[in-house]
Parts: structure tokens; C-alpha cells; sequence
């Protein structure tokens, strides 16, 4: 029988959700309000088409199915794809999942759109191995798989962000299985892919299901020193800038702190406690050419000192990936030793850029498995040229150079350039360097004059003419190259040298299309008005547009309608804008007495409490304990009144209230609370113990442990260095006097030296 009140309860429930998830696509549509109109609508269409076809499915969290592919179609957004791909990611569990056909979302979106959601789908059905000698057999289908369409990939790696995102919910032997796929999979292909964010998200989250002790003693230690290493690396940045600046050297200089997945590597890797990894911090020293490295190299060194056996030269001795620096490491004036690496803008580009090697000379693959390193190199330069192109033309030329078959061409020395099937003598010159392909006024193949247009062949010998009185590429030339590497630098060139021409062309071709949508550049130049339209369509003013439309980075069209809807938004949302303004101006001056009112709402007039804790005479108040100190009766305590979770329980000696009662902005939130005398409530309690390990000490403590007869919630236990261990107790008791009795019988253990109550 269905108790009372059950159906509206569940009904109120399911309103809640609905709400909820409608309120998060509103959040998706605000970060792609770059997009055309129609291309939104599309968007739209999708999400409730997934959303009624996912409907009844649920998640192992209990939420509803179709907020996993809401969230990676957040990611998607985030990374700037196009409609098709954010669609994709709403749609890319339905033909898997549910009764939906590739035909049917072929027919209601797009064939491209069908083809990227069976794309994912079969992605999933690709079964991977840890067996090293596999692991590469098993890239390359991945690879394979997205040469049809590289979103195919970028989708998917969203997908598997977010899965890892919400693993807590599966199975502990699912966490391990999909947390060891994406480490051996998923996270070196976002590298190859230049997804560094993601990469290491998922490095992060992996290790926190594969050794969870190791995570969280390393993000523990993290947290507990983030804003002593963010003085230190401001610190020595601010020291090393203002040396360098001294002595005339003009440099780039930045520090990091490594990501947790990278120190857990370094630290059980080779034994190795927190305090004993060397490059925690590492800074780079950035500059211009090979002697102003050495020079930087005396400057470090004699500002301070430096670890014997921690200095390698991979400048005069490259690594056989072919990646240069200087490395050394040094010790600060405050005793912490940290890395410096120091290297050229060419070197820096190599290491960013163009390592295949590095990663091959870490996995143990040979030069005919992985490709040649330029191969690898053109994938990382795509994504640093992604700035200068939006985003259909990159994912075109993304396509094409990943995936076109090549050709191998051979410059007069007998050197190797490898490019992709059909391209030109534009190509090859751009691919030997920048410079050769501005200043190319003609080329020969086998010794014989052939025109721009002409398509090389494998085999054969390319020699470029080039002339000191160049007037630099054609725009004619954009059409002509097949690699996005060329384009790209054609582009670069005209950004850089021809900025009035391009400006004067841009503006033109911009107010022409502004007069089709029937707009005029007075009514977006306001001073309302104009940073509005400038942030839609991603520019830091209009000269920067009118730049970028002229030398090809932009479409005129495109910023015209971004314009367009920008002026419509903004007319519409003035006034909800400013009324929401000043409401929420009230709520946050009513958010104390709020809080307080929803807090102390079920106040009585007996002074009994249920929850222990009598707050100000009132009674069953909302009340819960604060986990840094774990108050027990008899401990003395103060409450602190919480946004929207009533009152917060403090021992009086716990740091957190301390600190907390002298800030100003919540002495009023501090209040008078006092332990019920009759009440028989139990508490939680953590003790920490250190004791100098030995053999059959964790049996001693958990022996004298029984013997109390205290229920005991959690255990666990560390090796210190030195020979010492740690173990870490929670506890439920009724009064500090059953404490007292707990710590006297833990002291006796052989061996133990101090057990303590955890505070603040």
C-alpha cells in the first residue's frame, strides 16, 4: 500500500528535477550563444529529443539518465565545437540505449550528426587491454576510428570525462576497470590531442579509484600547503624576472605545481616521499636564443644554490627524442629545493609541440610502430593553430591533416617532408619554415619549373626559388594549400604585415554584411552596446575584428548575425536584467534572517532537544556537528549559524572557531549553545595515534580497542618515514569522559607515544 502523501511527494520531486535539468540546458545555450540562431533551435530539438527517449532511465546515482548527456555536452561546448558536435554529445547514447534509430536521427537532425553518434557508440564496443605489447594495436583502431570524423573522438573523450567524473557510483571492480582503461587509453590520446586539462583530469580521478590511500595523502598535503606554494612560486618568479631584467635578459618566466597523478608517478615510482620529489615546483625560463640559456644558467646559479648530480645539459647532449633544455635544480633562500628548465622559444615549441619521441621513448615503442615524429608534430600544432581559424574550418583541416593519406617528398639535401595526398609546393615550403614559404617566388620538382597548383608525388625531390624581394604569399595561395599548417602561417603573414590592408578590407566586407541584417556600426558602437557584441563574437574590439575578417581568421558573415542577436538579447533582457539585479540585492540582505528562520523553524518551548544540543533555549533545531573538531558532551562548545543548514556545532578550541570568531563579517553568526544534560545521543569522534611501527601493532591496537567496547566506525593505518605509524580511529561515544578512557587504554599500548583528539 502507497503511505499518504507519497504521490505528491514524488510528483514535488519530479517537478524539483525537471526543473533542475532545465535550468542546467539554459546553462549549456548561454555557453554557446556564439552560435547561429538556427543552429541553437537544432540544439534545443535534440535535447528533448534525448531527453524523452532516455526518459524512465536512470543513472546508478538515481538522477535521471539524460543529465550524463547534458554534462558532456557542457564539455563539448567548452571546447568550442560546432552545433553538430553538441548535438552528437546530447544524442550519443540513444541508438545505443534506446529504441531510437540511426535512421530517424539521420532524419530529424542530420546525416553527420547519425554518423557521429554510431561513431561514439561503436567506440564503446572497442574492447582494450593493459598488455603493453597491445596497447599500441589498440590506439591505432582508436585512431581509425576517427578518421572518418576526428569529433567522433573529441566526444568521446568528453563522454569519459564525465564517466570518471561520477565513477564513485559503480561497482569498486567497474572504478578499477574503467579508471585503468583511461589511463592506458583515453588520457594519452587527449595528449596527443592536446586536451592537457582533460588529460589530467583524468590522470587525477583515475588514481583516485586506483590507490585511493596514495591520492589522498598527496591531495591532503596539497591542500594543506596551497597557499605557502603559491607564495613560493610568486616569490622565486619575482626574483628570477627581476635578475634576468638586471642583467638585460629578456625572458618568460613561469612556475607550476605538479598535478597529483604526476607526483604519485615520481613518488612511488622510485620510493620516494612528498618532501624527497625534487621537481614539486618547477619553473621555466624562456628565451630567444642558445647563449642567453647559458647566460640564464650563471644567473640561476649564482643567485642560488645548486644540488650536486641535478644539473643535465640536453642542449649540448639532446635526448634521443630529440628534446633540448638545460636542467637544474637549485635550493631557495627558505631551504626548498626546485626545478628550472631553460630553453629556447625553438626548443620550447619542440617539447610542446612536436615530441612524439617523448612519448615513444616512455612507452617503449619503436620508430616503425609510431610514426614518424613529424607526423605526430603536425597534431600538436594543429591545436595552437586553432586560434587563427573558427571552428568548422579547423575541424575540415583538422580532418584532413590527421588523416589524409601522405605523400613523402625529398628537398635537394635528401631530407624527408612528409604532407598530405595533394599538396603543393605552398605546402612543402611552409613545412621546411615559415620564411621559405613567404619568400617563394617560384619551385622546381626533379629540376623542372612547376606551377603552384601542381600536386606532389612520393619520391619525388622538391627544390623551393626564393627571392630577397618577395612581396610575400598571395591570398590566392589560401586556396591553393592542403595542409592547415600552411594556411595557417599564410594567414599569420597577413595578420602580421598587411594589418591597415586588412583592417580597411574587413571593415568594408563587416559593414556591408551589417546592412543586410539591418544594422549600421553606430547602432553596435555605443558604449552600452559595444562590449556586449565584442565579447558574442570573441574580439577585444572591432580594429581586432575588422583584422581578422580581412586576413581570413573570421567571416564577416558570421560576426554580422552574432551582431545581429547580440543587439535583439540585449534590447529584450535590459529590463529582466536590472530586475534580477536588485533582487537579488535583497535576498543577500535578508540571507542572515533567512537562514535563520529555515534553520530554527520547528522551535518548541521545552528545553529537551533531540539532536543534544540546546541552541539559545530553543528546541529541535536544526543542528549538525562540525567534522574538523567532532564535539562530544562535555567538550566545551559554541554554535555558528550556517547559509541554509541551521546550526553548526564547534568544540571552543577548535582552530576553525577561533579564527572564525574573530572575523568581522561573522561575529553576529556565532551564538551561545549548550550540551542537553538528559540526553542519551551518541557522537562521533576521531583520535589520530602514532606509534613507532613493529610487528603485530595494528593487532595491539585494535585489541585494546575491544577491550573498551567502544563502537568502532573507521580504521586506518600509515607507515611514517623514520620507522613510526599512524593510525586514524572514529569512534561513537556519549560523553569525553568514555574518550579519556579510550586515549588511557590506547597509551598503553607497546610503543605508542601519543594519541590525541583530532581538532580544526
Amino acid at each position: 500500500m502507497i503511505p499518504a502523501g507519497a504521490g505528491k511527494y514524488q510528483r514535488e520531486r519530479g517537478t524539483a528535477m525537471e526543473d533542475k535539468l532545465d535550468i542546467r540546458f539554459r546553462e549549456l545555450e548561454e555557453k554557446l550563444k556564439g552560435m547561429e540562431e538556427a543552429d541553437l533551435v537544432k540544439v534545443r530539438e535534440a535535447y528533448h529529443y534525448a531527453k524523452n527517449y532516455h526518459g524512465g532511465q536512470l543513472r546508478k546515482d538515481g538522477s535521471p539518465y539524460i543529465t550524463h548527456p547534458l554534462e558532456v555536452a557542457h564539455l563539448v561546448g567548452e571546447l568550442g565545437l560546432d552545433a553538430e558536435s553538441v548535438m552528437a554529445a546530447l544524442l550519443h547514447d540513444t541508438i545505443e540505449d534506446t529504441d531510437a534509430t540511426y535512421e530517424d536521427v539521420a532524419k530529424r537532425f542530420s546525416p553527420a550528426v547519425a554518423d557521429l553518434v554510431e561513431g561514439v557508440t561503436k567506440l564503446d564496443k572497442v574492447k582494450y587491454t593493459s598488455i603493453e605489447e597491445k596497447q599500441m594495436e589498440n590506439l591505432r583502431k582508436m585512431l581509425m576510428a576517427m578518421a572518418k570524423d576526428v569529433r567522433v573522438m573529441l566526444i568521446k573523450i568528453c563522454d569519459r570525462v564525465h564517466n570518471i567524473r561520477t565513477m564513485e557510483f559503480q561497482s569498486e571492480r567497474k572504478q578499477r576497470e574503467k579508471s585503468l582503461e583511461t589511463l592506458e587509453v583515453y588520457a594519452p590520446i587527449a595528449h596527443r590531442l592536446g586536451m592537457q586539462r582533460m588529460k589530467w583530469e583524468m590522470e587525477d580521478r583515475s588514481l583516485k579509484f586506483l590507490d585511493p590511500v596514495g591520492y589522498r595523502e598527496i591531495d591532503r598535503e596539497l591542500e594543506s600547503q596551497a597557499e605557502k606554494h603559491a607564495a613560493f612560486m610568486t616569490a622565486i618568479q619575482t626574483e628570477i624576472e627581476g635578475r634576468l631584467a638586471r642583467e638585460g635578459i629578456q625572458a618568460t618566466v613561469y612556475g607550476r605545481v605538479k598535478h597529483i597523478y604526476s607526483i604519485y608517478r615520481k613518488m612511488f615510482s622510485q620510493n620516494k616521499t612528498l618532501s624527497e620529489i625534487f621537481d614539486l615546483y618547477a619553473f621555466r625560463v624562456i628565451v630567444d636564443d642558445i647563449p642567453t640559456c647559458y647566460s640564464v644558467l650563471g644567473c640561476i646559479h649564482d643567485m642560488y644554490k645548486a644540488v650536486l648530480g641535478r644539473f643535465k645539459d640536453y642542449i649540448g647532449t639532446p635526448k634521443p627524442n630529440m628534446y633540448q633544455s638545460l636542467h637544474t635544480t637549485v635550493i631557495g633562500t627558505e631551504g626548498i629545493p626546485f626545478e628550472v628548465q631553460i630553453r629556447t622559444w625553438d626548443m620550447h615549441h619542440m617539447a610542446e609541440y612536436g615530441v612524439a619521441a617523448h612519448w615513444k621513448y616512455k612507452q617503449g615503442m619503436s620508430q616503425k610502430q609510431l610514426g614518424t615524429e613529424e607526423t605526430f608534430a603536425w597534431v600538436r600544432r594543429l591545436l595552437e593553430n586553432q586560434q587563427d581559424t573558427d571552428a568548422e574550418e579547423y575541424i575540415r583541416t583538422l580532418k584532413v591533416d590527421l588523416f589524409a593519406d601522405e605523400v613523402f617528398v625529398f628537398t635537394p639535401n635528401a631530407d624527408v617532408i612528409t604532407l598530405p595526398a595533394g599538396a603543393t609546393p605552398i605546402d612543402f615550403a611552409y613545412a621546411i619554415h615559415s620564411g621559405v614559404g613567404n619568400a617563394m617566388t617560384g619551385a622546381k620538382v626533379n629540376g623542372r619549373i612547376v606551377g603552384f597548383d601542381y600536386q606532389l608525388k612520393s619520391g619525388e625531390i622538391v627544390e623551393v626559388i626564393t627571392s630577397k624581394n618577395a612581396k610575400g604569399p598571395s591570398r590566392d595561395w589560401m586556396k591553393l594549400a592542403k595542409s592547415n599548417q600552411a594556411r595557417s602561417k599564410i594567414r599569420q603573414w597577413f595578420k602580421r604585415e598587411k594589418r591597415e590592408e586588412n583592417v580597411a578590407q574587413g571593415r568594408a566586407m563587416f559593414e556591408s554584411e551589417l546592412k543586410r541584417v539591418g544594422l549600421t556600426i553606430a547602432m553596435i558602437s555605443t558604449e552600452e552596446m559595444l562590449p556586449h557584441v565584442l565579447e558574442k563574437m570573441r574580439f577585444n574590439s572591432l580594429e581586432e575584428m575588422y583584422a581578422a575578417i580581412g586576413y581570413g581568421g573570421a567571416s564577416a558573415q558570421k560576426c554580422a548575425n552574432r551582431a545581429r542577436e547580440e543587439v535583439v538579447h540585449q534590447d529584450r533582457q535590459q529590463a529582466e536584467r536590472l530586475a534580477a539585479e536588485k533582487a537579488e540585492r535583497e535576498q543577500a540582505a535578508q540571507a542572515s534572517r533567512a537562514t535563520v528562520d529555515s534553520g530554527i523553524a520547528r522551535q518548541g518551548n521545552h528545553k529537551k532537544s533531540v539532536s543534544g544540543v540546546i541552541v539559545s533555549d530553543m528546541t529541535e533545531c536544526m543542528v549538525k556537528f562540525a567534522k574538523c573538531c567532532t564535539p562530544v558532551p562535555g567538550d566545551d562548545i559554541v554554535g555558528f549559524i550556517t547559509r541554509g543548514f541551521g546550526v553548526s556545532v564547534h568544540r571552543a578550541d577548535c582552530p576553525n572557531a577561533i579564527n572564525g570568531m574573530k572575523r568581522e563579517n561573522e561575529k553576529d553568526r556565532w551564538m551561545k549553545v549548550s550540551w542537553d544534560a538528559g540526553s542519551l545521543n551518541t557522537y562521533k569522534t576521531s583520535l589520530e595515534i602514532i606509534a613507532k611501527d613493529r610487528v603485530n601493532l595494528a593487532l595491539d591496537v585494535t585489541t585494546a580497542l575491544a577491550s573498551t567496547k567502544m563502537p568502532l566506525l573507521s580504521f586506518t593505518a600509515n607507515v611514517l618515514p623514520d620507522g613510526y605509524a599512524k593510525f586514524n580511529l572514529v569512534l561513537e561515544v556519549r560523553s569525553q569522559s568514555e574518550i579519556t578512557t579510550v586515549i588511557n587504554k590506547l597509551s598503553q599500548v607497546s610503543g605508542v607515544y601519543q594519541v590525541a583528539r583530532v581538532s580544526g
